[in-house]
């Protein structure tokens, strides 16, 4: 192969990444667009990267050194990465290579002055920008300083920011390689950025331009704060001009200097309305050519606008596609579930086909389109007020949806109505025998798909697990069900608003909730000290537990040679045997389930090991039934001394009995939809081990990153897109960068919505109050359950809580988490097992620092950080 070292940029397309890098790539690409105007110029491409990096074999030990680093060890990163940029700048040009650069130069003219910008191969791509990691030098002049700015440009692959930045994107250094972009210098009237959407709100309809006089370095390096415009529809319709004191200009013998600008000038818009209108016209065209929406830097130079860059924003939030040109509101499913990550795409697929309404892929989540309910009136009310109860973040920024004014059409009454919150009760018995039932009916059910599906592979299989996705929703749409379930939510919420009421006292169905029977969330957390109760006698057992690691999966076969080892096996067997299914994120059903991976639970057991007494789980079960007794009959005593007291005393009495017959079964049914689940992964993953055997797939959990229907394919026609599969890595990958929003609409915009409370004390942090108390202690904050160390006393801060962080509740003293809802799964433990807890608290993971000492307000529902 014959090594190419220069390409003019007329000669680059899109697809040349690997040989000009990110930026070159691009700029190849809109010199193809047509009216766009680009500096000339041309690249000076990967090969010559790769030959300069050849000639120091030296370089090749330090990158091993580099890949063995702790991205938080700055200080060797550092050091490391200036001894290979040293390297690499100390290394002289080949002839050869020199001569093709300056022939480049000689055809653009050799004593013009140009930019010598960076372009990394792992650089301005769909799914992460590398903005600003790499080097760009401006307003070079003559053959010798373009050489040596191009030493330097190659060098900055390895500036500290740009090393880091690849190691915690999981990039390895080698895979990465620079081209140099050399283009012709504009010296620009003004010059700025131009994002075709929001950058802040995501809005694709909303472009913003930054705008200041000079060069663009004097933005880029926050040197001055720019005008900002914002465009709406071929319209300015917002506009902030700055105080711009200082500019960058371009020196004649090359090189740049900032410079005072004059007074009279400096509150001067640096551009007019209609040239910002002409901006984003062009911007439009940039974005339609490249499909998504751009981050891009121009220059204006006589009235004409030359664009030196685009790249991808990636840093937006993708949109459902839809195929319509309708406005769509979408409610994230994730916040409903407690699973804000990604999921794969067999994940998405098995939710999407086994869920009662349909649902809307992006970013990796999952989204439930409201659009038409909010656009009847009377639905709307409704909605508005069950999302309110569950999470008010949801409902506020729903409302900040409705009113735009313009997102949401109106519809007459008869559109699809929404059951109300709050009100008469479901017309069902107060009976422990109907939970009884429905428990019964939904474990014959799951027996039957286990002895169905024993004998079905090949297409076979995929036919009848459609089949048995039906019987799923059936189950799961069980009017009977579904009246419990409701049955027990409107009777908290009775006894909430009207115990309030009566007698000042908030959230007294937390406590009169305590110690319910039928939950089987709080019962696995229970059940895991029973399981330390069977080790802690056995010291060799317990020494032997904290020696395994996340990868020693055969630990359970080495239990029983050790002391009281087969005991503790067939406790840990047992525990499984019920609870295998769950894990953390279980909504998607690609995650490892504990019984696929129990090493999990081996902190969580040892921590209650350390820190509970034998007979912990029955204790606790009859302190909370007590207290709820307790308050029963504390609450009944002073309602019967009020006015019309007998009355409101026997109506609390039936929604207490109501309650606590009813609200248990709430975590049953995601119960019975992860062990549903669990049978169906098995079956899948036999299929994929056959499909591994016969030489399609090169491991098992390649399956993960296809559909359901794809697999179905794949299993048909015995053959695989390996690219596919290999795009769908990257792009889950990347969505881990991605915050789903609550809520978010068809133009892209994203909102997470806002308490609007006054009634907390400054510096707190607000949230919403699930579970009432108040406690004090030390904040643990703690993001994978694995590596859960927990003391007595800690209040655990994470992300979300599904039913598989409930065995960490019995442990803790207080609960905070970002995401949540008054019915939410955290909430209703928190609530089971008497634990203050404030969820929805945005950014509580970076706000409290672990080992902070901070304060819950579970009534109230706020956190005070103590100093």
């Amino acid at each position: 192969m014959i090594e190419q070292y220069v390409l003019d940029l007329q000669e680059i397309d899109g697809g040349q990444v690997a040989v000009v890098g990110g930026k070159g790539a691009h700029l190849g690409e809109l010199s193809r667009i047509e009216d766009i105007s680009v500096p000339s110029g041309f690249c000076v491409t990967t090969d010559a990267f790769r030959r300069i990096m050849a000639e120091a074999p030296s370089i090749d030990d330090r990158l091993d050194q580099l890949s063995r680093v702790n991205p938080d060890d700055r200080e060797a990163i550092r050091t490391l990465s200036a001894q290979i940029r040293r390297t690499i700048e100390g290394i002289a040009i080949p002839d050869d290579l020199a001569t093709a650069i300056t022939r480049a130069l000689a055809q653009h003219g050799e004593q013009a002055a140009y930019a010598v910008r960076s372009s990394a191969t792992a650089e301005d791509l769909p799914t992460a920008s590398f903005a600003g990691q790499q080097d760009t030098y401006l307003n070079v002049v003559g053959p010798t300083a373009i050489l040596r700015h191009v030493s330097r440009c190659w060098a900055s692959l390895f500036t500290e920011r740009a090393v880091t930045y690849r190691r915690r994107s999981g990039i390895d250094h080698r895979t990465v390689h620079m081209a140099v972009v050399v283009q012709r210098m504009v010296f620009p009237h003004a010059a700025g950025i131009l994002f075709t959407a929001d950058p802040v709100t995501g809005n694709r309809k909303a472009a913003t331009v930054d705008a200041g006089f000079g060069l663009g370095e004097a933005l880029v390096s926050g040197l001055v704060n720019p005008d900002v415009f914002k465009v709406r529809e071929g319209e300015v319709v917002a506009k902030a001009i700055a105080a711009k004191q200082r500019a960058v200009h371009a020196l004649p013998a090359g090189g740049t200097q900032e410079v005072a600008i004059d007074s009279q000038r400096q509150e001067e818009p640096a551009l007019t309305d209609a040239q910002v209108v002409r901006l984003v016209q062009l911007g439009r065209r940039i974005e339609a050519y490249f499909g998504r929406p751009q981050d891009i830097e121009w220059c204006l130079v006589d009235d004409d606008f030359r664009i030196v860059q685009s790249r991808p924003i990636t840093t937006l939030f993708p949109v459902p596609e839809t195929g319509d040109q309708e406005n769509h509101v979408y409610v994230s499913v994730g916040h409903q579930q407690m699973m804000t990550d990604p999921m794969r795409p067999l994940g998405l697929s098995m939710w999407q086909l086994t869920a009662m309404v349909p649902m809307h892929e992006a970013g990796g989540r999952l989204f439930v389109d409201v659009t038409r309910r909010l656009a009847s009136p009377a639905s709307r009310a409704g909605l508005l007020d069950v999302m309110g109860r569950g999470d008010p973040l949801v409902r506020d920024a729903l409302q900040t949806v409705l009113d735009h004014g313009d997102v949401v059409p109106t519809l007459p009454d008869e559109g699809p109505g929404a059951p109300p919150a709050g009100g008469a009760s479901a017309p069902i018995e107060t009976d422990p025998a109907i939970v009884t039932e429905l428990i019964e009916r939904s474990e014959v059910s799951i027996a039957a798909l286990e002895r169905d599906i024993r004998t079905k592979t090949g297409p076979a299989l995929f036919g009848f697990l459609l089949e048995a996705f039906e019987e799923h929703k059936r189950v799961l749409g069980d009017p009977l069900s579904m009246q419990v379930i409701t049955a027990g939510m409107e009777a908290t919420w009775w006894l909430n608003d009207n115990l309030q009421e009566w007698l000042g006292e908030k959230n007294a169905a937390d406590t009169l909730t305590l110690s319910a029977p039928d939950n089987v969330t709080s019962e696995m957390g229970l059940a895991l000290l029973d399981v330390a109760d069977v080790i802690r006698p056995h010291p060799e057992v317990v020494a032997f537990l904290h020696g395994v690691g996340v990868e020693d999966e055969g630990f359970l076969d080495d239990l029983a040679k050790l002391a009281g080892g087969t005991a503790a096996r067939d406790a840990i067997e047992a525990y499984l045997d019920r609870y295998g299914v769950r894990c953390v994120g279980e909504i998607d059903i690609t995650r490892p389930r504990w019984r696929e991976r129990p090493t999990t639970l081996v902190p969580v057991i040892l921590d209650n090991v350390r820190n509970f007494e034998p007979g912990a789980a029955e204790r606790r079960f009859e302190q909370g039934r007590q207290k709820a007794q307790k308050k029963e009959q504390e609450v009944l005593s002073r309602l019967r001394a009020l006015p019309d007291g007998d009355r409101k005393a026997d109506e609390a009495k039936r929604m207490i009995d109501r309650v606590r017959t009813f609200i248990g079964y709430r975590e049953y049914p995601k119960y019975g939809i992860v062990s549903r689940y669990f049978v169906y992964k098995q079956a899948l993953l036999a299929e994929a081990e056959r499909l591994v055997q016969a030489g399609v797939l090169d491991e098992k959990e390649d399956i993960f990153y296809l559909t359901f229907q794809e697999l179905h394919d794949v299993v048909d026609s015995h053959q695989v897109d390996d690219r596919l599969i290999q795009q769908r890595k990257d792009a889950f990958r990347s969505y881990h960068a991605l915050t789903p929003p609550r809520v978010l609409t068809s133009d892209g915009e994203t909102l997470t919505g806002a308490y609007r409370r006054d009634d907390v004390p400054d510096g707190a942090l607000v949230g919403l109050p699930v579970s009432a108390g108040t406690i004090e202690g030390r904040a643990r904050v703690i993001l994978d359950l694995a590596e859960a160390d927990l003391e007595a006393g800690d209040i655990l801060v994470t992300t979300f809580t599904d039913p598989s962080w409930s065995p960490l509740f019995v442990g803790i003293t207080g609960l905070v988490t970002e995401v949540g809802g008054l019915m939410t799964h955290g909430a209703v433990i928190a609530r089971e097992y008497g634990l203050p807890a404030v969820v929805g608290v945005e950014q509580a993971t970076r706000l409290i620092r672990d080992g902070q000492r901070i304060r819950v307000h579970g009534t109230d529902g706020y956190v005070e950080i103590l100093p």
